[in-house]
């Protein structure tokens, strides 16, 4: 609280609007939203997506111009980034498509630094708000395209019938969908008066997840929605009720690890997933035998899954599909930058998570917990997505936000007032109380 008696995030009214919306912008661009789909349908990298990224990257420009000093108390997240850049372009000079891994290098800079902007210039609540908006419109905009234009909303050829709304295809817009509608239930929970647009988010995320009928985005929508969910109900029921809820969680998820490790078939069976996951057993261990071949440089930062890579060209053949990624973001780093890039991004996240829990009673709680929720969905996603220090991608750029504001330097916001005048400075009060009502108080003597 503030000394006048005003919370902290009420007197925050965070960035102004037109900040918000240029923030927005960028959000729903790095998600690859419309954009993609109408510009470059087959998913290849084309020089109008190049002129198209370039105004964009001149708002993230701006926006980090104009919050030079908060910028700067995020100093630690700022050499991390540093790090992972610079092991990122060293790729460039063993890569096998240097041209490529240089572009890609350069985008992942900027939208990273993007990332530590959206950090520490959204605190508390309003980073879960600035999202929840993000994916209400995305959302929105899906079910026009869905009903309106539904040669682009709605899969046509694979997963005929299915919903992609504004993206490539149905995972992408569960991701994101995911991601949103933990925002969602983040503000829900964080005290702010203005439940009526989470709601409504929440909502409109959860139908376009189960459009999707991706069993990940579900799995993550369940896991991150429930995470906050839980962790507001502790707060709410007191001590005793925490303590019953952790245990009944510990004991629940020791029993579900054990049952995935001695009977993984009959898990994924139970999900409608087949043992080979849908093919991606297979894809991953031809990887690995790539990886055994250069296990501690990869092929180079995004250089491995080109459309004239020769050695993509062998795992394409052996598995008899057109793989455009590891689905795997942890073996899609290995791949890209061996053992060194992927320890370091694996401490990254490390240190993202213990941090995050270390902030839940305070700032954890004003944000809706909504760190701890997203951390859980993308821990998850990494397992089945390629996310992992990626130069435009939606979950990417959350985690490195959730990172920069738990590792930024916030000046301590309570201050004692200080004294108008200098009489009052040096005034003492009273050492005897007036025994009677009707006793006048003679005032102080100022001692000189």
């Amino acid at each position: 609280m503030r000394p006048n008696g005003e919370s902290l995030e009420t007197s925050d009214p965070g960035p102004p609007l037109w900040e918000q919306a240029a923030a927005i912008f960028v959000v729903i661009i790095l998600t690859q939203a419309f954009i993609g789909p109408v510009f470059a349908p087959t998913q290849e990298e084309t020089p109008i997506l190049r002129l198209i990224w370039l105004p964009v990257y001149a708002i993230i420009a701006g926006l980090i111009a104009m919050r030079p000093s908060v910028l700067v108390r995020a100093w630690p997240a700022w050499l991390i980034l540093a790090v992972l850049v610079l092991q990122a372009f060293a790729s460039k000079w063993w890569s096998i498509d240097p041209g490529v891994t240089q572009r890609r290098v350069i985008a992942m800079a900027i939208s990273s630094a993007f990332s530590i902007y959206l950090g520490v210039a959204f605190g508390g609540r309003h980073l879960p708000r600035m999202l929840m908006i993000s994916a209400l419109i995305m959302g929105l905009g899906s079910l026009v395209f869905v009903f309106a234009f539904p040669s682009i909303g709605v899969h046509q050829l694979e997963n005929a019938g299915l919903w992609r709304g504004l993206w490539y295809e149905k995972n992408q817009m569960g991701l994101v969908m995911s991601a949103g509608a933990v925002a969602a239930a983040a503000c829900l929970a964080s005290g702010d008066p203005r439940r009526l647009m989470p709601a409504i988010a929440l909502a409109v995320c959860a139908l376009l997840v189960l459009a999707t009928q991706s069993k990940t985005s579900l799995l993550c929508l369940m896991l991150g929605v429930g995470a906050v969910a839980g962790l507001w109900a502790m707060k709410r029921g007191g001590a005793a009720f925490s303590i019953v809820a952790i245990w009944f969680g510990v004991v629940l998820t020791a029993g579900a690890a054990y049952v995935f490790i001695t009977d993984p078939a009959m898990v994924l069976k139970a999900l409608g997933k087949d043992p080979s996951l849908t093919g991606r057993t297979d894809i991953w261990e031809a990887l690995m035998r790539e990886v055994a071949e250069r296990p501690w440089t990869g092929f180079g930062y995004q250089a491995f899954w080109g459309k004239d890579s020769v050695p993509a060209a062998f795992i394409r053949a052996e598995t008899q599909w057109p793989v455009p990624s590891a689905h795997n973001g942890w073996i899609d780093l290995l791949i890209q930058l061996g053992w060194p890039g992927a320890i370091t991004v694996g401490i990254t996240v490390a240190i993202a998570t213990v941090v995050s829990v270390l902030r839940i009673p305070g700032s954890g709680a004003r944000e809706g917990y909504f760190a701890i929720g997203y951390l859980l969905v993308f821990l998850l996603l990494s397992l089945s997505e390629s996310v992992l220090l990626s130069h435009a991608n939606l979950p990417w750029t959350l985690l490195l936000a959730i990172l920069a504001r738990a590792l930024a330097f916030e000046p301590d916001p309570i201050r004692a007032p200080l004294a108008t005048g200098r009489r009052r400075a040096y005034q003492t009060a009273p050492r005897i109380a007036a025994h009677s009502a009707h006793v006048r108080v003679q005032r102080p003597f100022p001692v000189r």
